[in-house]
């Protein structure tokens, strides 16, 4: 592709997320997705004013070059921090941290962190901590549906990162919010996004573990909640597990569905491209089922298509499913 392509998409890409560039409250979002947009294997994510560029094949050193001069011509960004992301995850174990997503900025002074909002609520935002710099901007519509259902409920954020989900809730009224990740690190960053919004910490409301122990725990007890919500990596291994969304997600559906009060809500996401949709929502059937548990029909919720525009051939990656459970 050349630059001057590039430099035209580039452009058009930043004028259709014009009513997102317009809405104060939100400075977090997609400017560039990939093929829908004209850039194929090339994703940008706007944090205020730094740029995150994600790479999804192998670029040359003179293709990489090419495009941040693109940017340069179409946006001018005053600071960039990239990220190569090799389509298999089992690569990463293979290439070191460093080659994959560099500490330094690519264009423009380091930032070390920084606050970007999100439908007002505010997130703290480090570009240089890896891959994943503090939130997944393709799940802001589904923050912002359970901020709306969330008043005097108890919420079970699972694969929780750095809680965004349990913002969301807190700042809706939620009565209860407990987060449960595999890493302690990230749940700590969670808490400083909470106080970031004026809410109250509570530690225990902050679980480091394996969720899918956790679950068994939280059954075992007889607790339940009235929303649970399963946002889990396409592919994990923990100390005592491995999870795959592709063979285990009935497991995982299984499992939230012990824990859901009657009448509750199950959130199940999944963000893994190769898994359709219709198996997705077969596997999440399952899994209920095997729990003895009835579910209504799937509501479906997902990116917004301002800055997550998606195909017939570039179909959106995210799938996410409400479902009700009696």
């Amino acid at each position: 592709m050349s630059g001057a392509r590039w430099v035209e998409a580039l452009r058009r890409a930043r004028e259709r997320r014009a009513p997102l560039r317009e809405e104060p409250r939100t400075t977090a979002y997609r400017l560039v997705n990939g093929a829908p947009d004209g850039v194929p294997d090339v994703t940008v994510d706007l944090f205020e004013s730094l740029h995150v560029v994600s790479l999804y094949r192998d670029f040359s050193a003179d293709e990489e070059r090419d495009l941040l001069e693109a940017m340069d011509a179409a946006w001018a960004p005053t600071s960039v921090y990239l990220k190569r992301r090799p389509r298999e995850a089992r690569h990463l174990a293979n290439v070191a941290r460093e080659a994959l997503a560099p500490e330094e900025a690519l264009r423009g002074a380091p930032v070390e962190s920084l606050v970007a909002r999100e439908n007002g609520w505010r997130f703290l935002i480090r570009p240089a901590q890896g891959l994943s710099v503090g939130l997944y901007l393709d799940m802001r519509d589904t923050r912002a549906w359970l901020a709306e259902q969330a008043r005097g409920l108890s919420v079970l954020n699972l694969f929780s990162y750095t809680c965004g989900f349990g913002v969301a809730a807190r700042a809706g009224g939620a009565r209860r919010v407990l987060n449960l990740d595999a890493s302690r690190r990230v749940l700590d960053w969670g808490e400083e996004n909470a106080r970031l919004n004026a809410q109250d910490v509570d530690r225990y409301d902050y679980v480091a573990g394996d969720v899918f122990d956790w679950l068994e725990r939280l059954a075992r007890k007889g607790e339940t909640f009235d929303v649970v919500v399963a946002d889990p990596p396409s592919f994990a291994t923990t100390r005592t597990s491995r999870f795959s969304a592709a063979r285990d997600y009935a497991s995982l559906a299984e499992a939230c569905a012990r824990v859901v009060a009657p009448g509750g809500r199950l959130v199940a996401c999944c963000n893994l491209a190769t898994l359709a949709p219709r198996r997705f929502e077969a596997q999440v059937t399952e899994g209920v089922a095997r729990a003895g548990r009835r579910g209504g029909p799937f509501t479906s919720l997902g990116p917004s298509p301002v800055d997550f525009p998606a195909s017939a051939e570039h179909p959106a990656a995210l799938k996410v499913r409400v479902l009700e459970l009696t």
